[in-house]
Formats: structure tokens, C-alpha cells, sequence
């Protein structure tokens, strides 16, 4: 199926989101609530585009906008442009201390306004990406709490959560950095808690938590891995030469 954008042509099958075609063709479109390994969310609409078919327009989100059929696809015209500077200006209110939405304002020509809803980060843009990761690793440590200018990203009653594993998913998929995370003296720190680390006893290269490994072997009916990958490959490989010779 042939879909046009900016006037070119690109090749997609029906199905496909169009966020997705445009990072596979290498054309650029702004988004801040989206991961390649999640489903789209749709939160932020910073990817918004202008679709055309059977002669009329639209503004859709590219990142959860299935192409169904042949159509025209506008990234920049004066209608996405005046729109997209709308929401960013929106975001930059919720979020004023992020660098990433600032850089976007910046880029696309949005006007930042003064701060109106308080929340607990002044990164957060509130898409809910980080919770979705914890979730899709059936964890859900963390969740969105409240309503209209209250709500937040936090753990069951703002206390250190139990289940959490320190893993970092939410924060390594925070478009914003507005999860706080720390490493040092042999442990991480996220969400009010602190997690030791497991370090490969072969080459000293860390691992994981203690606590996610624990949670990864027990659901694999397994033990707590004591090498890294690379040693673990290492040393397969190792038995292998020996077994049947270099």
C-alpha cells in the first residue's frame, strides 16, 4: 500500500501507524509520549499530522493512527503548525523545567507560558509512559493517581512501594527525565527506595537489582544468575571449543 507524505511516497501495510512509517523513513516528527517497545499512547500529541482522504482533512496523532487505506499525510502544514504550538505550550505550563519540551518550544516556534497546575515534578508531562512500562512488566509499582490538576505518577499512597524491584524501566523510558533515579555505593535509588546491586562474579560487571533478578528467577522457576551476559556467553562458548575443539 503506497501513502503519501510531504508528497513523497512511501510503501506501508494497512496497519501500520503513521509515526511508525515516518521513523522508518527517516522523517523526522516530534513526540514525547512514545516508545518503540510500548503501545502508542496518544497523551502528549506533539506527533499530530494532517490526513487527507476522499478529499477532506483531518488532524490526527500519528502515533496511534492506522493507515487503513491510501492517503496524503501532512506533517507541517498551518494548521499542524498552529496546533503543535498550542500543545507545546501547554506541555512547557505542565512541565517547565524540562529541557526536552523547552528544546521542542524552541524548535517549533511555541510561545512558553507561566506555570498553572502545581504537581509533584516539574519535568512531568503526565503521558503516563513510565507506568505503562511497569505495568507491561507485571509489576505496577507505580500508577496515575487523582484527577484534573492533581494528578500524578506515584506509588500506592505516596509510600516506598513493595513490589517495586528498582529496575528503572519508568525512568529509562521517560522522555522528560522527571523520574528521579540514583547510583552509588553499590546500589540504585527510585521511588523512596533503595535497591542493592548483583555484580558478575567472573568480571565485576553489574547485573541488575538483587531484587529484580530474584524476581526474574523466581518466574522462571531458575536461579539468580551469578555472571553477566557477556561472561555467560563466554563461557558457553568456552565449553563448546572444548568439547569439540577450536
Amino acid at each position: 500500500m503506497t501513502i503519501t507524505i510531504d508528497e513523497k511516497q512511501y510503501t506501508c501495510k494497512p496497519g501500520e501507524y503513521i509515526l511508525d512509517i515516518a521513523k522508518r523513513e527517516g522523517i523526522k516528527m516530534p513526540a514525547l509520549c512514545h516508545h518503540g517497545g510500548l503501545v502508542g499512547q496518544g497523551c502528549c500529541r506533539v506527533c499530530i499530522v494532517e490526513v487527507e482522504q476522499s478529499g477532506r482533512r483531518n488532524i490526527v496523532t500519528a502515533c496511534i493512527y492506522p493507515v487503513e487505506r491510501e492517503c496524503k499525510v501532512f506533517t507541517n502544514s498551518e494548521n499542524v503548525i498552529r496546533q503543535r504550538k498550542m500543545i507545546l505550550s501547554l506541555l512547557h505550563s505542565l512541565a517547565p523545567d524540562s529541557n526536552e519540551v523547552s528544546q521542542l518550544c524552541k524548535t517549533h516556534g511555541a510561545q512558553k507560558y507561566e506555570r498553572f497546575i502545581t504537581q509533584q515534578s516539574s519535568k512531568c508531562i503526565l503521558c503516563g509512559l513510565c507506568a505503562k512500562a511497569c505495568e507491561s512488566l507485571g509489576t505496577g509499582a507505580i500508577s496515575m493517581a487523582q484527577r484534573g490538576i492533581e494528578k500524578v505518577v506515584t506509588t500506592p499512597y505516596d509510600e516506598p512501594s513493595a513490589v517495586c524491584v528498582g529496575c528503572a524501566s519508568c525512568a529509562t523510558v521517560c522522555t522528560t527525565n522527571a523520574i528521579e533515579v540514583s547510583e552509588g555505593g553499590g546500589e540504585r535509588k527510585i521511588w523512596n527506595r533503595s535497591f542493592p546491586f548483583k555484580y558478575c562474579k567472573q568480571c565485576g560487571a553489574k547485573i541488575g537489582t538483587l531484587a529484580e533478578l530474584m524476581r526474574s528467577a523466581k518466574k522462571a522457576n531458575a536461579e539468580i544468575p551469578e555472571l553477566c551476559e557477556n561472561c555467560r556467553k563466554k563461557t558457553i562458548a568456552d565449553a563448546l571449543a572444548e568439547t569439540y575443539g577450536s
